[in-house]
């Protein structure tokens, strides 16, 4: 079975984060790290090349195939913040009504501009997302 291409790696969070073209979403995700390491206690690291996380959880589908995951963690792409919730959104839906303008799919959040954002319901559901698998194992 192939191993993940996504993997935790001793890559430099803070030379990645400097290392974002646009400015402002430069400074979301260096603010999005601070938020982040803040509400789960945890050092950011790099996973791959663009994704940096927080905790991990391991995943094991019915097929077999496993691999480790970050429990939160973002990625600052060229149309979005890109904001990863492993375990999606079912039980984070009131969260998600008061972040305000952000796109959602299966386990991400899209934010144009962390500044429309509210930051106290962006730390709920971070601290939320974070407690529901860090440290877990989820089989599927």
């Amino acid at each position: 079975m192939a191993e993940p291409k996504t993997t935790k790696n001793d890559g430099d969070v803070e030379e990645f984060l400097a290392g974002v073209a646009d400015a402002r979403r430069r400074a979301d995700a260096q603010a999005v790290c601070e938020l982040m390491e803040d509400v789960t206690g945890q050092p950011p690291a790099m996973w791959g090349s663009a994704i940096v996380g927080f905790g991990q959880y391991r995943y094991v589908y019915a097929s077999g195939k496993q691999g480790d995951w970050p429990a939160v963690g973002f990625s600052p792409r060229k149309q979005a913040l890109v904001l990863y919730v492993a375990e999606g959104f079912d039980v984070h839906g009131d969260l998600l009504a008061r972040l305000g303008p952000v796109t959602v799919s299966k386990a991400c959040v899209y934010v144009k501009k962390l500044a429309d954002v509210d930051t106290a319901a962006l730390r709920e559901l971070v601290a939320a997302a974070f407690a529901q698998v860090h440290g877990k194992t989820i089989t599927s």
